[in-house]
């Protein structure tokens, strides 16, 4: 009998030590919080920039968030760079450096209100593909309406249409959305 209960007894151990060299589960990776939008267009031949952004520090369903626009000159080609930022913790964590550090599993996607408005990604992943956190962008004649900046989370950049940034076939999951009220004048 007690050779029954040692060799029960050493399975039991082998047991916890096998068990023990497991892997750890792996954790998805979480998404950070985006609390701020910014879009700034600077124009190449000189000026001010011009700034779009919003933010929204408690969330959906809290207070309105804060939007600005801005007015683009006609016939102007422009410099963008996107910066998403978590100003819901103190100091605030710039998000767009882990985009960049993760630059295969994000694209930015853009559109604009009418064909005279248009952009090229300046900015591409290990794999040649866009990515959209620089751009720029060249207007045409007098418009408005909406502007909208959409970041990917794991699109298919090798889809159709995706590198040249057409969104309806990258999938993925979506961080951040957002519209802005652009002005060309």
């Amino acid at each position: 009998m007690k050779t029954f209960n040692y060799i029960l007894l050493l399975a039991f151990a082998a047991s916890i030590g096998f068990s023990s060299c497991e892997k750890d589960p792996q954790v998805p990776n979480e998404e950070e919080l985006i609390t701020t939008f910014i879009y700034t267009l600077t124009p190449q031949a000189g000026g001010n920039p011009v700034i779009f952004s919003f933010r929204d520090l408690d969330g959906a369903g809290g207070l309105d968030p804060v939007v600005v626009q801005g007015r683009l000159n006609t016939h102007s080609v422009y410099n963008g760079v996107v910066q998403l930022l978590n100003e819901s913790v103190s100091p605030s964590v710039d998000i767009t450096a882990e985009v960049a550090a993760e630059a295969r599993d994000h694209q930015f996607f853009y559109t604009f209100p009418d064909s005279t408005i248009s952009y090229l990604y300046t900015d591409v992943d290990d794999d040649n593909n866009p990515i959209g956190i620089t751009t720029t962008v060249t207007t045409g004649d007098i418009s408005d309406g909406l502007m909208t900046v959409l970041l990917r989370h794991l699109p298919d950049k090798f889809a159709a249409g995706v590198k040249a940034g057409n969104v309806s076939n990258a999938g993925g999951e979506t961080d951040i959305e957002v519209s802005f009220f652009l002005e060309v004048e």
